[in-house]
């Protein structure tokens, strides 16, 4: 039986289930149930779009924290754009999975394809969501990671590791639910993790733990940050 790190912190009563949350909004608010000792604390709340926008704002707004985003994409393949073969941050923090990229063969040339598309993508997004709120720094800052989920956990990784590029003193994940690997993963590389719904099993979904799912555009993250003006 898989057993919790020490660094992580879940809600025992929601393990294996699913779904458990309306939406995000009420991931988020049950989320920050978990992180009751920062309430009101220096702490900052760093959302990753696009999901983890509305769950970010729903911490920050119960805990009464600050609130910015950090922009981080996958590295999508190019015949398919839902998976991943690694991700990038605003910062140009990168990470491969070497694994993937040897197991579907992809050639030097399409990865620089991949990193370059990505690269313009992530500044476009960042440059465009932090005209819409001021960039915090996160440097002696306590910084909480948030996202609608932990999967394969390469876009945390790569949060994780720009955070810490950018000098944060403590760094922790907070997830509304998480595959009990990739939880057990970032938590080797992070100061805590707080994940409200782990769960174990071959199959794992973070759509699995939403009774209403949709994806979040472009311009919602922009009418959400709006919203924090």
């Amino acid at each position: 039986m898989w057993q919790l790190p020490a660094n992580v912190t879940e809600n025992p009563a929601l393990h294996n289930r699913g779904p458990v949350f309306d939406d995000r909004l009420d991931a988020g608010t049950q989320l920050a149930k978990l992180l009751p000792d920062r309430q009101g604390s220096d702490a900052i709340i760093c959302a990753i779009p696009a999901g983890g926008v509305p769950v970010g704002i729903a911490v920050a707004r119960e805990l009464a924290l600050r609130f910015d985003v950090l922009v981080v994409s996958k590295m999508t393949l190019p015949w398919n754009t839902e998976a991943g073969f690694g991700a990038m941050a605003a910062d140009g923090t990168s990470l491969l999975n070497q694994e993937l990229v040897d197991a579907t063969d992809l050639d030097n040339d399409a990865i620089t394809r991949a990193t370059d598309s990505t690269r313009a993508k992530v500044l476009r997004r960042e440059e465009h969501y932090h005209q819409v709120i001021p960039k915090q720094g996160l440097a002696n800052r306590e910084v909480i990671l948030v996202d609608d989920g932990l999967a394969s956990g390469f876009t945390l990784r790569v949060a994780i590791e720009s955070a810490k590029s950018q000098k944060a003193k403590h760094i922790a994940v907070a997830v509304p639910t998480g595959h009990s690997a990739s939880v057990e993963r970032v938590a080797a590389l992070c100061d805590q993790v707080y994940c409200a719904n782990v769960r174990e099993g071959m199959r794992f979904a973070v759509a699995d733990a939403y009774r209403e799912w949709t994806d979040v555009s472009e311009e919602e993250v922009v009418q959400l940050l709006e919203q924090m003006q």
